[in-house]
């Protein structure tokens, strides 16, 4: 008897067992399908974000998007710096251009803008620089251009003369100035007369000579104009003697008399 019993407990114990088992795996079931009321907010701080850009709120500017901007205005800025710039030089050259068409706009220079001293040289067709540099002698030019007179040579025009502190014949001095680049001096203005005659204060050779009965100078023209004194001894070649008035202190002389001399170098 109690062997048959003892199965019977186990049975039922078995039986308890699956019963007990059964509604706790019913509790799970319905846990896990019950729906969870968090689960849409997964990510709180991201959904609360996109609502504050959708509801129009500002957005926030970066350090690049920035200095795009300022990158923009700087290239804004200089662009119209250099259009402002065109537009001036282009003002500039029409205007340049329409005075070149029209001519110079400067007044031409008249006989009354001329101080009434120098109307006469200023006008005169004929007038030389050597006329006029006597007209004005408080006017001194050393040197025309790239040329000057070496030392000890007084300038005068576009000439250099050279009064010697040394006697020779006459065919002496003309070769002591051609080797110096020049000739006895060629007087042919009374301004070149008067200025030699006021820098000298001796007897000097000039370029002048006899042949036959004309008188000619070294240059081979002929004497045109004279300033001979009222007894010019006598002899074939000329002398200026600047002790003597500048209208008549020409003198004739042997050639072969020693005296001072002239030589003028033009340039």
């Amino acid at each position: 008897m109690e062997m048959q019993e003892i199965p019977k407990e186990k049975e039922k114990s078995k039986e308890d067992d699956k019963g007990a088992g059964e509604p706790m795996l019913e509790v799970e079931i319905k846990e896990e399908a019950e729906p969870d009321p968090y689960a849409k907010l997964q990510a709180p701080s991201e959904n609360i974000y996109s609502e504050a850009l959708s509801s129009g709120a500002p957005e926030k500017t970066t350090p690049d998007k920035e200095q795009t901007e300022g990158n923009a205005r700087l290239y804004r800025a200089a662009c119209l710096f250099l259009t402002l710039i065109c537009i001036v030089l282009l003002v500039v050259v029409i205007i340049l251009g329409l005075k070149l068409q029209t001519g110079s706009t400067a007044c031409p220079v008249t006989e009354e803008t001329i101080p009434a001293d120098q109307r006469g040289c200023a006008l005169a067709p004929a007038c030389t620089f050597e006329r006029c540099q006597a007209r004005f002698p408080a006017i001194h030019i050393k040197h025309i251009g790239c040329k000057q007179c070496a030392e000890g040579w007084l300038t005068f025009g576009r000439s250099c003369f050279f009064l010697s502190t040394f006697r020779l014949r006459w065919s002496e001095s003309q070769q002591n100035c051609t080797s110096r680049g020049g000739s006895l001096a060629v007087i042919t203005s009374k301004d070149v007369q008067d200025f030699l005659t006021k820098k000298g204060n001796l007897q000097y050779w000039i370029g002048t000579s006899q042949k036959g009965t004309e008188w000619t100078w070294v240059d081979n023209t002929e004497l045109q104009e004279s300033y001979w004194a009222e007894n010019p001894w006598n002899g074939n070649c000329g002398i200026l003697d600047s002790t003597a008035p500048a209208d008549k202190n020409w003198f004739r002389a042997p050639c072969h008399s020693a005296t001072y001399f002239i030589c003028q170098l033009q340039f």
